[in-house]
């Protein structure tokens, strides 16, 4: 397999008639759904969508998604996934940075009309299927650019990550060597299809004539439902995915024996969640992934981890995937910043030479994660060098909320970091000093929401009477002020 087009001719050939994907009362053959994936490029073109256009999509998990998912870049387009947690001017600077043709959505627009030429709902989509006809797929290269994922930004704007058709069909490969399924497996998808992560199983399960039941929505209760309904095996989920169903499972029990691997990343996940998840799910693989949107996602996986519970290799995040190699330029068993090479590192930053050639140094991806390797090769994270929170599985850039917060006239001066939180992990926190004494941590939030997803929104703000600490060079010591938060805690990252 070298491009997008060669699983779904796979699925075609080999598995026609199998069930490809679960939706609510809708059930697809894979000869259903690759039929559809053919019909994209004749509607595409008839839309006034040429090769190499790109194509946004902002809606939530379904069939229909997985269809323009892959039928978009089959077609020679470029698919740009959309953040549906995004406030309207983060859609919006997205669509305008990467020049996208057609924007298909499943909600109402609103003033994203303004920022793309053409929109067009998913029933609207749906009734030009069945207007159009089938025809072959692109002929597209390994290099062609196939999506366009965009990332919180360090400096307050997005980046949209330029993933290749090698990137993505690399990354099918790494995930089943490290997250091995077979075309008897049920994959639950929970985790959002917007994220690299969240639409990772995708091109796996479709190589391998296995079945996805798709979630519209992570609702614990529905998944355990689904999950004995569908003898579903193996999902995908963020900590606090994973915690709910832990909670659910053991409230209203239901028969999960058919679960044999639970993945887990994007953030932190508690000792005693796992211990929970192992207790909950007996039968199920705890699998701990490590990835980024960079490298399309996956870097590495620790497996069995219900088996290294409490000890000190437990704490890693496992061995890179074959095919990935790591460098950190440092003394052996010492710390410095993760670098990634392989077949999987993005091209670059859509538009953005100068962030792309500080993130890529001759090949490598500079993660900006810190970490060390083991006398065995398994990877220890200890830190971030980027100025990032995670929350829920959601990054966090601390500048991009503190340009927001330095809009209202009321403050002086601010500064963001990440603070225990027992559900998300972390918590968005901002510290400031306030102009004008009158400004309530409500008002400052309810401003905030304004132009922040909800994710990204503090959840408490600590106002100061005196200026913030500051280093020689005048530089916020956030360490200090974040360090009365995190005493006897585990800051870990992932």
């Amino acid at each position: 397999m070298r491009t997008i087009p060669d699983p779904l001719r796979r699925a075609e050939s080999t598995h026609a008639a199998k069930s490809a994907f679960v939706c609510g009362d809708r059930e697809t053959t894979f000869a259903q759904f690759v039929d559809k994936c053919r019909r994209a490029g004749p509607i595409l073109t008839d839309l006034g969508v040429g090769p190499g256009d790109r194509v946004a999509l902002l809606a939530a998990n379904s069939d229909r998604y997985a269809e323009l998912y892959c039928g978009v870049p089959a077609a020679g387009r470029v698919i740009v996934p959309l953040n549906t947690r995004w406030a309207e001017p983060e859609l919006a600077y997205a669509l305008e940075d990467g020049g996208v043709n057609l924007l298909v959505t499943d909600r109402e627009p609103g003033d994203l009309a303004k920022s793309v030429s053409q929109i067009i709902s998913l029933k609207e989509y749906d009734a030009l299927l069945l207007q159009s006809a089938p025809s072959e797929f692109a002929d597209t290269k390994e290099d062609d650019l196939a999506g366009l994922f965009y990332t919180g930004g360090t400096t307050g704007q997005s980046k949209g990550v330029m993933l290749t058709h090698r990137n993505l069909i690399a990354n099918t490969l790494h995930s089943q060597i490290t997250m091995p399924l077979s075309g008897e497996d049920t994959y639950l998808v929970v985790a959002p299809m917007f994220h690299a992560a969240g639409s990772n199983s995708v091109l796996q399960c479709i190589a391998l004539g296995i079945r996805q039941v798709v979630v519209p929505a992570f609702e614990p209760n529905l998944c355990l439902d689904l999950i004995e309904k569908y003898n579903c095996s193996a999902t995908l989920a963020v900590p606090t995915m994973v915690a709910a169903l832990v909670e659910a499972q053991s409230t209203n029990p239901r028969d999960t024996s058919s679960m044999t691997l639970i993945a887990h990343g994007a953030s932190p996940i508690a000792t005693q969640v796992l211990k929970r998840a192992h207790e909950e799910f007996p039968k199920a693989e705890l699998l701990h992934l490590y990835g980024a949107t960079e490298t399309a996602p996956l870097i590495t996986g620790l497996r069995h981890e219900e088996d290294l519970i409490g000890t000190s290799r437990g704490k890693s995040v496992g061995h890179p995937s074959l095919g990935v190699s790591l460098r950190i330029d440092a003394k052996p068993g010492e710390a410095g910043e993760v670098l990634v090479q392989g077949p999987n590192v993005m091209l670059g930053y859509w538009n953005k030479p100068e962030q792309t050639a500080a993130a890529l140094e001759d090949g490598w991806y500079r993660t900006g994660d810190i970490g060390y390797l083991d006398e065995d090769g398994y990877l220890y994270l200890v830190d971030r060098a980027k100025d990032m929170i995670i929350s829920g599985g959601e990054n966090v850039y601390c500048s991009e909320v503190e340009e927001v917060i330095y809009q209202h006239p009321k403050v002086l001066e601010a500064t963001v970091f990440g603070i225990p939180h027992q559900q998300w992990g972390e918590q968005v926190h901002a510290v400031v000093v306030r102009r004008d004494e009158s400004l309530t941590d409500s008002e400052l939030i309810d401003f905030c929401r304004e132009s922040l997803g909800g994710y990204k929104v503090p959840r408490s703000v600590e106002f100061r009477s005196q200026e913030l600490p500051k280093s020689g060079p005048g530089k916020v010591l956030k360490r200090e002020l974040r360090a009365p938060f995190w005493e006897g805690k585990d800051r870990s990252i992932n």
